[in-house]
This record gives C-alpha cells, structure tokens and sequence, in this order.
C-alpha cells in the first residue's frame, strides 16, 4: 500500500489533506504535536477510509526532530510515497518588538524541519524511482509583508526551493508541487496574533482547507505545474502583481495595508 506522511495533520488544511489522501487510496502518517488531536484524526480515517494511520506526536521546531521521524519510520519498515510538508505558523506585529523565540521556531519549522524532511525522504524515492513531495507555500511567497516579515520570507524560500527541486528532478521520476494558499479558514490568524494586535478586520475572504487540497491535486494531475495558487481570483491576482511592479511600491503598500491598528490608535 502506497504510504503518504502529513505534517501539521491534527486540524485545517493539514487534516483535510490527511482525509483526502487516505480516499486516494493511501495510508497515512500524521503528524504534529498533540497527540491527542491525531489520534482524532487517525480514528476518522481508519473509520471512514479503512485506511493504515499512524499518529506520531512530534514537535517539528526541535532541530533533530526530522531525523527522528525519518529514523522511526525506516526502522518500522514503512516507506513513504507521499510527502505532505504542511506544518507551519505565522507571527504579525513589528520584527524588531517580536518574540525572538516565536520568530526562531518559525525559521526552524517553515524552513529548516521542511528542508531537511525533504533532503531526507527525497533519497528513497529517487531509488525508487517514483514520489510525489507537496511544500506549502502561501500567497505571502510572492513579495515582502512588513507587519509579517519573517512569515513572508520562510514563504519565499518554500517557493523557490520547490520549484528548484521540481526542476532537478523533472527525470527522476519524483514530483514536487508548491501549493500556495491564500487566507485560508485555519488557525492561522489566531496563531499569528492578528486579534491581539488590533487587527480583526484584517481577514479577507477565507477560502476552505478543502478547496485547498482540490487545488493541490488538480495541479498534481496537469503533470507538469511546478506551483498552484489556491484562493479566490483576488489571491490569484495577488500572485501576478510583483512582477509587473516595482518591489519598493509593493513593500510600502504592504506596510500601509497591515500595519497594526494598535499602532494608529497610539498615534
């Protein structure tokens, strides 16, 4: 049976890819870091899908984390087919008034546990010749967001990296995919301290984690796409804009539009 392994599987686009997968056909392994949530999940999915689901409580921000989870899985004999790079969070307010530790453990998780998952589950699918890798990127890949500056670049180097390896590895028989959401109905903003800073109109429409994975897989089925923007046709459009505009402008209007309320009310 082919295996699939999803990062921040426990709720939102990471369960909704979780679920879908295990309807395609695959056995899943969850991860993230509350045990119990997984466990929900895995229960849903053996339920409704008769599928394999293996819960694997983690914490992708400690650095040896990837190995141990690659180590784990090798020792348990199950090879991965799929792999789902979904975990990670956001951080909005001002970077120089910012948690140093939250704005580690986001450089950790976006880019480093997803760098080295990709290094390490890359190696036994090129020998076998067959393998599919998703790297979540966001609508925040395209241009610099003050207000969001650490997100933003983590996003930037999701994209190009994917993109990269979806190049080197055109005839190795593995498919990358970067799938970059718009604001999606998540966790996110929550996580992302948007209500605490005053900012609570900020969300624009919110698509579905689902739609997110119906994006995913209908890129995956073109064959040949090295990125999908998954939203409305606003992300969509958001998505083009910093090729045709200088990034000076874009970074300024970006300030404007996300700076803290908090902020102006102090003013």
């Amino acid at each position: 049976m082919p295996t699939a392994l999803v990062t921040g599987a426990s709720y939102g686009i990471g369960r909704a890819y979780a679920l879908e997968l295990a309807k395609r056909g695959y056995d899943i392994v969850l991860v993230a870091r509350s045990a119990d949530k997984l466990e929900a999940v895995a229960e849903e999915i053996r339920a409704t899908h008769g599928k394999t689901a293996t819960p694997i409580a983690l914490d992708l921000t400690e650095p040896d984390a990837p190995t141990q989870l690659f180590s784990r899985l090798q020792a348990d004999g199950i090879a991965i087919d799929f792999l789902m790079n979904n975990a990670g969070f956001g951080d909005y307010g001002a970077f120089a008034t910012s948690d140093r530790g939250k704005i580690v453990a986001m450089v950790q998780l976006n880019v480093l546990a997803l760098t080295d998952l990709t290094y390490q589950f890359l190696q036994p699918m090129i020998e076998r010749k067959s393998g599919t890798i998703v790297n979540i990127g966001s609508i925040a890949s395209f241009q610099p967001l003050p207000y969001m500056a650490v997100y933003a670049a983590t996003k930037a180097f999701v994209l190009n990296f994917t993109e990269a390896l979806w190049a080197e590895n055109a005839d190795t028989g593995v498919r990358f995919l970067a799938c970059c959401p718009g604001a999606t109905e998540t966790e996110f903003f929550k996580t992302a301290g948007f209500l605490e800073n005053g900012f609570s109109s900020a969300q624009p429409p919110l698509s579905s984690p689902e739609s997110v994975v119906q994006a995913t897989f209908e890129a995956l089925d073109r064959s040949n796409d090295a990125t999908v923007v998954a939203g409305t046709a606003i992300d969509k459009a958001m998505s083009f804009l910093p090729r045709f505009l200088p990034r000076e402008l874009l970074a300024k209007g970006a300030a404007s539009q996300f700076r803290p309320k908090s902020n102006d009310n102090k003013s």
